[in-house]
């Protein structure tokens, strides 16, 4: 091969990340040139009932969605709970596993800009993720988190209501009120001190009337959820003397949990500016991409 078809060859490898979840798998990729990465823009993710088939199905799905060869990829990052099932290379690429906190921290920090913040993984449950720029590169450490997340949200609304995907769910809230469910600050006090806002929860359903509606549950079910991620994040967010805190994960995508993160950041009382960013759902992976 010549001098020049070397070069060509060298700017268009491209390395993949994977995530790997216990229904779904997440992929994107970067273009490699020069010593730079692009984010190929369009992200995606499938569905199996196993993470073997779902790993082969969306790599099969992207690379031939972006046109992208097997020799063109130089290497492959892998993360997520499913990852340790993959044993074996894909089609002959060995696979690096990577750190899925730190991924979140390297994801977050790229998707919003910023040089530090605490980063939220909501999946199935949530992770809290403080990461930081520095001159030896990005420092990450994980906090914790809460068993709180979209699985709590599908359980209890299919329980509560019989409603279980998560598309439903976001349909049947908007016509949802949470005055019929949530027991508010303003119910409780006639004049609510200065320093306090009548608006806040003062009781996750702990209004419920009997004349709530299914659509009133899974609002408040959705409030809760997010109200509980919210103020993990905050509390986390002070430790640090932070006031960004960047939401990632599927969660983030949903709108009664993102409205719930808004009303917070306009409200002003904690604060703090939770930040959404485009590709949110995909942090994870693509933090895991950086890594390559």
């Amino acid at each position: 091969m010549q001098a020049s078809e070397i070069s060509k060859a060298e700017r268009m490898s491209t390395v993949l990340g994977i995530d790997v979840g216990g229904s779904t798998t997440k992929i994107v990729g970067f273009h490699l040139e020069n010593g730079a990465k692009t984010l190929i823009e369009d992200p995606l993710f499938v569905r199996a009932t196993d993470p073997i088939t779902s790993v082969y199905g969306a790599f099969g799905r992207f690379t031939a969605e972006n046109d992208i060869d097997l020799s063109q990829i130089d290497r492959i990052m892998m993360t997520g709970v499913g990852s340790s099932f993959l044993s074996r290379p894909i089609y002959g690429l060995s696979c690096a596993p990577v750190s899925e906190f730190k991924s979140i921290g390297l994801g977050g920090l790229y998707l919003s800009g910023l040089d530090e913040a605490i980063i939220v993984s909501m999946g199935t449950g949530s992770a809290l993720v403080h990461a930081k720029r520095t001159e030896n590169g990005t420092e990450t450490r994980y906090l914790g988190g809460t068993g709180v997340g979209g699985g709590t949200l599908v359980g209890l609304t299919k329980r509560l209501i019989g409603v279980d995907t998560i598309e439903h769910i976001e349909q049947i809230c908007e016509d949802g009120d949470l005055a019929n469910v949530d027991l508010r600050i303003s119910d409780m006090y006639k004049n609510p001190q200065e320093d306090i806002n009548a608006d806040l929860t003062a009781a996750n359903f702990g209004k419920l009337s009997d004349m709530a509606t299914n659509a009133d549950i899974a609002l408040g079910v959705a409030n809760m959820v997010g109200e509980t991620i919210a103020m993990m994040a905050v509390f986390a967010a002070r430790g640090f003397n932070l006031s960004k805190i960047v939401l990632t994960g599927n969660l983030s995508t949903l709108t009664p949990v993102r409205q719930v993160f808004e009303n917070m950041t306009k409200s002003g009382v904690f604060g703090v500016e939770f930040i959404i960013p485009k590709h949110s759902q995909f942090a994870t992976v693509i933090g895991a991409a950086l890594q390559g």
